[in-house]
């Protein structure tokens, strides 16, 4: 008995074991892709994606411009993933998974922007003479600057407010007193067409004269969209209208001008504001003049060349720099890092513009505080400039002061050393909080004028404030 059971778990034995040894062993699971990454051009496309296994999977799609075909299968095999056009002008990226047998396995798709639509004046970004230095090395290249004020923004004509007609002469006097930017603010409204807004081709020739006299010496030109009889004005009934025409406008200047190296700026609006309100703003009047911003950007960098790298001035609501503080937006921009920001300083209005029982005295040197404003003074100007150095120029975003100065006061002996005082202080600490300062002059030279030189000789009228600006 025992004998018999001991032959018979022997045999069960073998034949187990047999049946053991004859198992083939489960591999495992295995899933592979031929690639990680499809990049695909705007237009789209098909591509081919192999896919090795030994198990079952699945394609999961995240987004609905990329398909698959077959989008699940068993072992090796193929897949064929279309690429939708891409009509934006962003690239796109979207990561696919492909799963199986607890493998999971990502394809990343990524698509290129469409290009932009040009119109039909655009030519091709151009670098000559654009050189590869931020705006803040541009803007401190700039040094001090000087306005040509009521002159080619005069309506009724360049000499209708008083001045001769600009020379370059007087330009190459200006040069030799130490300036080396010009702010050549202009009233572009002399219309060969007034229902289209074409600009007279005459006077697009008179303006490219001055711009020539200026950067034919080397210096800056700044060249602006002046007050034109105000007709810019920052609201929502006004809107449309506003940032048409400044479009049209800009255009064309930018065309006229495209072929002029970096040492030419244009800048956008001037002290835009509603007419009469020089309050706080609402909200409806600084969103609209930021979309003025954002058009005249536009309108420039449209055109292509040059102007796809020339730096462009923005403007703070009204100039105001605490309104620049609290309400600019900067525009968007295709170009990187060529947007300046432009403000005024005319504190405080008792010294600085009110002409009839205006202070005569600033600063800590005045002797009678009956005669001096009750603000404005030393402390006042550096904590103004410390805003802005906070909130643009160490951001990297340059910031030009693009009017400031004194009126005269010939009747008062003593006022002159006030002025001086004055724009000795704010000259000094606008350079030394990273500012570009623009002084500027009416080429009023009596009573209450800001005229450092005669526009018909440029000869200095007050070489000692002129010394005070530009720190000779």
């Amino acid at each position: 008995m025992n004998s018999l059971v001991s032959r018979f778990s022997i045999v069960l034995c073998s034949v187990v074991f047999l049946f053991s040894c004859g198992e083939k062993e489960e591999a495992p699971a295995s899933l592979q892709l031929s690639t990680e990454e499809i990049r695909a051009a705007a237009s789209g496309g098909t591509f081919n994606l192999a896919i090795a296994s030994n198990v079952s999977w699945k394609v999961i799609l995240t987004g609905d411009w990329v398909e698959a075909s077959p989008a699940e299968g068993f072992g090796d095999e193929e897949v064929i993933f279309s690429v939708k056009e891409n009509s934006d002008e962003a690239v796109r990226s979207l990561d696919i998974r492909v799963t199986g047998g607890g493998i999971v396995r990502t394809l990343t798709v990524s698509q290129a922007a469409a290009e932009p639509e040009f119109p039909s004046y655009h030519i091709p970004a151009d670098h000559t003479g654009m050189r590869d230095i931020s705006s803040l090395e541009l803007a401190a290249d700039m040094g001090v600057g000087w306005n040509l004020g009521n002159s080619l923004e005069a309506i009724g004509g360049e000499t209708a407010w008083g001045n001769p007609k600009v020379t370059q002469a007087l330009i190459d006097q200006i040069q030799a007193a130490g300036f080396n930017a010009v702010r050549i603010p202009v009233a572009w409204s002399k219309f060969a067409n007034a229902t289209d807004f074409t600009i007279d081709p005459a006077w697009m020739a008179r303006v490219q004269e001055v711009v020539d006299y200026v950067v034919g010496k080397g210096m800056y030109a700044v060249l602006n969209q002046h007050w034109d009889e105000g007709w810019m004005q920052p609201t929502y009934a006004q809107q449309a209208y506003v940032n048409g025409r400044l479009e049209k406008m800009w255009i064309q200047i930018a065309l006229h001008f495209r072929h002029y190296d970096d040492h030419l700026l244009f800048a956008g609006t001037n002290e835009v504001m509603v007419t009469g309100d020089y309050g706080t703003p609402k909200a409806e009047y600084y969103t609209v003049q930021n979309s003025f911003n954002q058009t005249f950007v536009e309108a420039v960098r449209s055109t292509g060349g040059r102007n796809a790298h020339r730096n462009l001035v923005v403007q703070t609501f009204n100039t105001n720099i605490d309104h620049g503080i609290n309400f600019f937006a900067l525009p968007e921009d295709a170009t990187d890092d060529r947007l300046m920001v432009e403000v005024h300083y005319y504190d405080p209005y008792e010294f600085v513009l009110k002409e009839e029982g205006g202070a005569s005295q600033w600063g800590k040197n005045a002797t009678d505080p009956v005669r001096k404003a009750a603000w404005g003074d030393e402390s006042h100007v550096d904590a103004q400039f410390k805003k802005l150095k906070g909130k643009f120029v160490d951001q990297g975003i340059p910031v030009l002061v693009g009017e400031y100065g004194v009126i005269s006061r010939t009747a008062l002996s003593d006022h002159e050393q006030y002025r001086k005082d004055y724009l000795d202080y704010v000259s000094a600490s606008m350079k030394a909080h990273g500012l570009v300062p623009f002084y500027w002059d009416n080429g009023h030279a009596g009573n209450y004028g800001f005229a450092l030189f005669d526009r018909n000789t440029g000869t200095q009228l007050y070489p000692d404030l002129i010394r005070a600006i530009v720190g000779k």
